[in-house]
């Protein structure tokens, strides 16, 4: 018989509790389900239970990153011709993954019936999720911003993504509280228009031109081998450009440098968070959604430049320099000749490197 090693018996362990929960949410939901009865389908005790997940939310989370990663495996569609592809392409990917009129009450396809309102029930979760959504609007915007549309004039599309994804989750909602209620493609429809809105959206932060400088530097720069949780590939974390180590209230910031960046230059957005156990999954799952969907919108090649890393353990922020984190955590620096040439920290630290 072979011995597992204790990490191998750990990540055993972990496997049989997330197969386990999934059960349990599938049969039961979230408000009913009970860590007792997660540990004996999982044939392991109650201390073994959260000796990987710190509360039964950080479970749910995590259950449902599982089911969003392994369903952002496609492939990236062809290149959209149009804003009003991408934004449609966009909302059918979504959609898909809404249950249907004819789905049990308790089935698979439910699972994420109680994700919003577990989120809206505390605002320890809900700030950190609305920021992973403001970071999916400027992307998605980013990405409209490249394509043209019939009958847009303005240069940003952040303000059009983010109607879109107000739309297309409110659809989820009722989809959860009214089954049946709405026509699916219709909403689709509606997202499609979204693109000939002309909302005066400019890129002008009033506050910027007060954001004080970086600090030059003069530093090695040797980061750790890491994954790009967007494309699912190795990020090259030595290419020139502005590395952002951004706590979860913080994400938006990084709008910041991919507007000022010089195009050749890579940007990278490193997540952390004072709070790994709940707050890494629901991060985890908001850029597997992300993913998904962009994927199914628009080939790899046309994403934003953007690359970004799950940094939970404080691997990568501690080899930029910046030892201590939480979800208010903003600081960036400037690569160049896999050398740190500048560093900013607190607010407006992603325009400070960008413009050092």
């Amino acid at each position: 018989m072979v011995r597992l090693s204790r990490a191998q018996l750990q990540e055993h362990n972990r496997a049989k509790v997330l197969a386990a929960a999934r059960e349990e949410l599938v049969e039961r939901g979230f408000r009913d389900a009970k860590i007792d009865r997660i540990a004996e389908r999982a044939e392991l005790t109650r201390g073994a239970v959260y000796s990987n997940f710190p509360s039964k939310r950080a479970l749910y989370f995590a259950v449902l990153v599982q089911e969003a990663e392994e369903a952002s495996g496609r492939q990236g569609g062809p290149l959209a011709e149009t804003a009003e592809a991408v934004l449609g392409a966009f909302a059918r990917a979504w959609i898909a993954r809404l249950p249907l009129t004819t789905d049990e009450r308790r089935s698979a396809s439910r699972l994420r019936r109680d994700l919003l309102p577990e989120i809206v029930s505390d605002d320890q979760v809900s700030r950190p999720f609305s920021q992973l959504t403001s970071l999916s609007a400027i992307l998605l915007g980013l990405c409209l911003e490249q394509l043209p549309s019939s009958k847009r004039n303005e240069a940003r599309m952040v303000q059009v993504a983010e109607i879109a994804l107000t739309t297309l989750h409110g659809a989820g909602q009722l989809a959860a509280a009214a089954p049946g209620f709405g026509e699916p493609f219709a909403i689709v429809r509606a997202c499609e228009r979204l693109a000939e809105l002309d909302l005066d959206d400019r890129w002008e932060p009033a506050y910027l031109p007060h954001v004080s400088p970086a600090r030059p530097a003069d530093e090695q720069w040797a980061p750790p081998v890491v994954t790009d949780a967007l494309r699912g590939e190795p990020a090259d974390l030595d290419r020139d450009g502005v590395l952002a180590v951004l706590g979860l209230h913080r994400l938006a910031a990084i709008e910041e440098a991919l507007r000022a960046a010089p195009s050749a230059d890579a940007v990278t957005a490193v997540l952390v968070t004072g709070d790994p156990g709940e707050l890494g999954p629901l991060a985890r799952l908001g850029i597997a959604d992300l993913r998904d969907g962009l994927a199914s919108a628009v080939a790899p090649s046309a994403w934003p430049r953007l690359r970004i890393v799950h940094d939970e353990s404080g691997e990568l922020a501690a080899a930029v320099g910046v030892s201590a984190v939480s979800d208010a955590t903003e600081a960036a620096v400037r690569i160049r000749n896999g050398r740190i040439i500048a560093r900013a920290e607190g607010y407006g630290a992603c325009h400070a490197a960008t413009s050092a």
